[in-house]
């Protein structure tokens, strides 16, 4: 099934936020007319699908990646931003 334009838009809107003025939840209500919390949540979903993948190659590794590693991080209780030796 193929990402509806809304999923494209979140998608889109992670990709380009951070290019115009204020802060990225009062921009997400402006531009997706949805709270914070339910952005993310959704994010979330997308970024687990194929199509969301095929839409936007990098942002969508980059996303997976960096929710990876706030997952390790809370699994092995250290900050998302630290970087431990193998």
């Amino acid at each position: 099934m193929a990402l509806s334009p809304r999923e494209q838009a979140i998608l889109d809107f992670e990709r380009t936020w951070w290019t115009e003025p204020g802060t990225k939840e009062s921009r997400i209500r402006q531009h997706l007319d949805l709270s914070p919390a339910r952005y993310y949540q959704l994010l979330g979903q997308i970024v687990d699908r194929d199509e969301a993948l095929e839409h936007d190659p990098l942002l969508v590794r980059r996303l997976r990646r960096l929710r990876q590693r706030r997952r390790r991080a809370r699994f092995d209780g250290s900050s998302a931003g630290e970087h431990h030796q193998p």
